[in-house]
């Protein structure tokens, strides 16, 4: 009856973006870090590694959604992981044909998409329980969200750690870049940063929401 109720649930605007705001697969689920913080010292790379992860998530979930009702309960992770693999693969190797340097600067974090918690947990809680529509919608604005986290911290990085942004120069000649975020402790200073930042976004909104029901209570 559940899953019924799911699946009837109409497709709105907050399926596609709780994956960008409320859901944030970093901001605030906080899953996927060790390529947010291992690959994000340059805005290619971290754009890099976000359509690769939105290209498996969608791929694989869509999979998921089409094959649900025929994967046994039994072997339903090791089959996730198996789709989630073999998507993985074709990103590897179109990645490596297309630039080996960026390939080299994403080094083993390709291949680690297969364990990302991200990509897992969708086929597991969203995709073997909805239709393709809307398994498409939901994959499909959780990897922006990841891709979007990891430009944010991507561009603070290249912008601070090498004074330029998409390998231009920003600054001025005399600026002198900070080495630290480039590093892996620069990773931890700028996603702590952008953490505090939207959870007080998000407290900000919470209060204006229980102000505006106060004025609506009193009105009547």
């Amino acid at each position: 009856m559940v899953g019924e109720l799911r699946q009837s649930t109409p497709i709105t605007l907050n399926t596609f973006m709780r994956g960008i705001w409320s859901e944030n697969p970093v901001f605030v689920m906080l899953l996927g870090m060790c390529p947010v913080l291992a690959v994000t010292n340059s805005v290619i790379n971290a754009v890099a590694m976000g359509l690769a992860t939105t290209f498996v998530l969608l791929c694989s979930s869509t999979l998921v959604s089409i094959l649900r009702s025929f994967i046994p309960k039994q072997v339903r992770i090791a089959t996730y992981i198996v789709i989630i693999a073999t998507f993985v693969t074709m990103v590897d190797y179109i990645i490596q044909a297309i630039s080996l340097e960026l390939y080299k600067a994403l080094g083993a974090f390709i291949q680690l998409i297969v364990v990302n918690c991200i990509i897992l947990g969708r086929a597991e809680a969203y995709a073997s329980r909805n239709n393709i529509l809307k398994t498409v919608v939901n994959s499909a604005g959780m990897g922006i969200g990841f891709t979007f986290a990891l430009l944010c911290l991507g561009g603070v990085r290249e912008l601070l750690g090498n004074g330029t942004f998409l390998g231009f120069p920003v600054f001025w000649e005399g600026f002198q870049p900070w080495a630290i975020m480039i590093l892996p402790p620069g990773g931890f200073f700028v996603l702590g940063a952008w953490l505090l930042l939207f959870s007080w976004l998000k407290q900000r909104q919470a209060r204006k929401a229980q102000i505006k029901k106060g004025e609506l209570a009193h009105a009547t």
